[in-house]
């Protein structure tokens, strides 16, 4: 297989892509980022949590 057939190929697949529209796009972009910044804040309670136990063992 030559490139020249490969792009030709990857063009009609591409073509073949059931694309997301903008507005669903946007409404996955910011459940990501909402789980993501739930997720960041349960970790870093997590963490702090652990700090202080560990700190309170340790003295």
């Amino acid at each position: 297989m030559n490139a020249v057939t490969y792009f030709q190929e990857t063009l009609s697949e591409l073509k073949l892509v059931r694309w997301p529209t903008r507005a669903q796009t946007v409404k996955l972009t910011i459940i990501v980022l909402a789980i993501s910044l739930l997720m960041g804040v349960y970790i870093g309670a997590l963490d702090l949590s652990f700090t202080k136990l560990v700190s309170l063992i340790i003295k």
